[in-house]
């Protein structure tokens, strides 16, 4: 290679590097001419914009200094009638105290007039009286105690028909409402009237037992009597025992005891104690389970009554009132009670619990001292029965029960123990009711003659007219009462009649 060619190589690098040059600086002058175009333009554009945002911003301003400017406006108009308001109510109260502080003082002035005006008449009226006491020459109690003689006097007879119609009012009305809920409530109860008596007497298959329940020196008979409490009397009865005791619980444990060593045909001390020890615990259990059927049928949950007392319920099952059932009985004291006290408007659940456990110190007045309704009352506070319904059992045999749960369940067991066919009465108990009405009403002083009629239901009683007027007579009909009430016993209630007459005679000759 020679020089030159190395010289027009180099020539030709040089000019193609100064074009290159050129070239590069002529397109570096055309960018930048493009880019300050552009950003002339976004600069005139956020220009424009600031413009409208600050117009847009000073028309907002003003369009909030403007309602400012109207509530202030507002608020001062209010402001203003709210003050010309009080203002207003102001003067108002103010006129209105004035004529009260008059007023006031009007009624004070009044009020001292009014005093001394009474003060006054008082005075006026105490010298008309000492002027009168001078010139009749009595006090004014002795004037007042003649008057009132009088007025007594000349009314006697007015005021006693007044007083004999109005009782008659009162116990006709009385007697009609309390007949229409004895009705109703009889009809819609009703059960058997035969007399429940239990029975001591024992059949015997043959009179060959006897012998054998006797026992050897009288070994066996000893036994029973020593085990159940009982008397076990082998008279000349054929084919029968009779078993005496004054607990009907035992004398039912003696007839079960002694009815299972017949069918088993073994009668001997060690048998005799195990038949006793059986029929106790089968009682026991058909004492429990004849206290659940009573609850059951009376709608009572069994769940809410202890299960001791439960048992004691059930043992009234053997036991009798004058031939009647005491179990049976307080049943029918409940569910008379409950109905009684829907017709009252009254708790028919409390009376008709109150009247199932009404008899319960029944159960157990053989074993313990003390008059049943004391027992019971003890017996239903001891398993937690509420004061009121423990009372109860008291109230059934008070006069004038203090409750009227305690009157309602009075009722019902007069109702359940007086009906026809309840109860069993000798004749010598019933003879001795009647002589007795009859002694007390002819006890009274004025009385002629009386009569006990309608099976003790009723005392008629004669007065001689001579010696008790009608008010007398009827002061003598409530003593009368009142006197049987507290000293006899008896079922149901007893009607006073007190007949006065006078007959006058005179002979046309």
């Amino acid at each position: 290679m020679n020089a030159f060619t190395v010289l027009g190589v180099l020539f030709g690098l040089a000019l193609g590097g100064a074009l290159g040059y050129v070239v590069r600086r002529v397109l570096s002058q055309n960018k930048m001419s493009t880019a300050e175009l552009r950003a002339e333009k976004l600069l005139q554009e956020a220009k424009t914009k600031e413009q409208e945002i600050l117009i847009n911003a000073k028309e907002k301003a003003i369009a909030i200094q403007e309602e400012g400017r109207r509530d202030v406006e507002r608020d001062r108009i209010e402001h203003k009638d709210a003050q010309r308001h009080l203002s207003e109510r102001e003067q108002l109260l103010d006129k209105t105290l004035l004529e009260f502080e008059n007023r006031k003082a009007r009624v004070d002035q009044d009020k001292a007039e009014v005093d001394a005006m009474r003060g006054r008449v008082t005075e006026l009226a105490v010298a008309a009286e000492t002027k009168l006491q001078e010139i009749a020459g009595l006090t004014k109690e002795s004037a007042q105690e003649i008057f009132m003689s009088r007025v007594e006097e000349e009314s006697k007879d007015a005021l006693m028909s007044r007083l004999r119609k109005l009782d008659e009012i009162g116990e006709d009305e009385l007697e009609a409402k309390a007949r229409k809920i004895l009705s109703l409530v009889i009809q819609r109860f009703a059960s058997s009237h035969v007399v429940d008596a239990t029975t001591s007497l024992v059949q015997l298959p043959t009179d060959d037992m006897k012998g054998r329940i006797i026992g050897k020196e009288g070994r066996n008979i000893k036994a029973l009597e020593h085990l159940t409490g009982c008397e076990f009397i082998i008279d000349d009865t054929p084919e029968a025992i009779t078993i005496s005791g004054f607990s009907p619980v035992r004398r039912q444990v003696a007839k079960r005891a002694l009815e299972m060593l017949m069918k088993d045909g073994r009668i001997q001390p060690a048998k005799i104690e195990d038949a006793v020890n059986e029929a106790k615990k089968d009682l026991a259990k058909e004492m429990k389970k004849c206290g659940e059927d009573a609850l059951y049928e009376l709608g009572i949950p069994v769940t809410s009554i202890d299960p001791k007392l439960v048992s004691i319920l059930g043992r009234l099952k053997f036991r009798t009132s004058y031939g009647q059932n005491v179990l049976q009985h307080s049943i029918e004291v409940a569910r008379i009670s409950g109905m009684i006290a829907d017709e009252l408007g009254m708790d028919s659940f409390a009376c008709k619990k109150g009247g199932l456990f009404h008899d319960i110190g029944k159960a157990v007045d053989h074993d313990m001292q003390g008059a049943h309704p004391q027992i019971g009352y003890n017996i239903m506070k001891k398993f937690g029965f509420p004061e009121e319904m423990c009372y109860q059992s008291i109230a059934h045999h008070e006069d004038r029960p203090r409750t009227i749960e305690g009157t309602i369940v009075k009722a019902a067991d007069a109702i359940s123990g007086a009906r026809p066919g309840a109860r069993r009465n000798s004749v010598e108990d019933y003879l001795r009711r009647l002589e007795g009405l009859e002694m007390v009403a002819t006890g009274f002083e004025g009385v002629e003659k009386a009569y006990a009629i309608q099976a003790g239901r009723e005392v008629r009683v004669f007065v001689e007219p001579s010696k008790l007027d009608d008010y007398g007579a009827t002061q003598l009909a409530r003593d009368i009462a009142k006197k049987i009430e507290s000293e006899l016993q008896y079922p149901g209630e007893v009607r006073v009649t007190v007949i006065r007459e006078t007959r006058v005679i005179e002979y046309a000759r």
